[in-house]
């Protein structure tokens, strides 16, 4: 009988039945069987963290996205507060100018010989601190001697001799309250200078 052919044995000496090997290879299905389902768990828990992690991440970009708009609105509503507010003063602003004319015309008609009396540097005085107070809330003139006719910021009253398209006097002062006309100011504005008859003919 060849080597092959021999039966065999348990230890201690006893010989392998068949129930034996059929138990044997009962035992291995199972342990296969089991190794499968441990893998098909791990690929199952691998999904699952694979989505939750997806999912946090969509989560994380909307809060992002909601903590950008929130900001966003934050600002916006910010903004139109300081808008408003300076919308208020403006109108405040405008209704004091007329007071600001009148001190400015008042000192300009003093007569020489009234110069330094108390009451008309406590006019000028008053004037000062009145300007200061408007010009700390935004108030700021128009710059117009000199300067090129801009009808975003000059109102042109009148034309006459003078350098084409430029301001050459200031008849009411033209106020901007931070960045927005408040009031233009009306100048006379050059018109060139007329040709003589000795300059036609010459």
């Amino acid at each position: 009988m060849n080597d092959s052919c021999k039966a065999i044995s348990l230890p201690g000496g006893a010989p392998v039945t068949d129930e034996d090997r059929e138990a044997q290879f009962s035992e291995d299905q199972v342990e296969e069987v089991q190794l499968v389902d441990e893998i098909d768990d791990v690929e199952v828990l691998r999904e699952a963290l694979i989505k939750e992690r997806e999912k946090s991440e969509h989560l994380l970009a909307s809060w992002q996205r909601s903590q950008a708009d929130f900001a966003n609105f934050k600002k916006r509503v910010e903004q139109e507060r300081i808008e408003n507010a300076k919308f208020v003063n403006a109108l405040l602003m405008t209704s004091l100018l007329p007071i600001l004319d009148d001190l400015e015309r008042a000192l300009d008609s003093v007569e020489p010989e009234l110069a330094g009396c108390s009451w008309v540097d406590g006019i000028g005085l008053i004037y000062r601190k009145f300007l200061a107070t408007l010009e700390s809330q935004g108030l700021s003139r128009i710059e117009v001697h000199g300067q090129d006719f801009d009808p975003n910021f000059h109102q042109a009253v009148l034309h006459e001799d003078g350098e084409e398209g430029k301001v050459i006097d200031e008849l009411q002062r033209g106020y901007m309250l931070y960045d927005r006309l408040l009031r233009p100011a009306m100048v006379k504005v050059g018109k060139g200078k007329e040709e003589t008859d000795s300059e036609m003919d010459g």
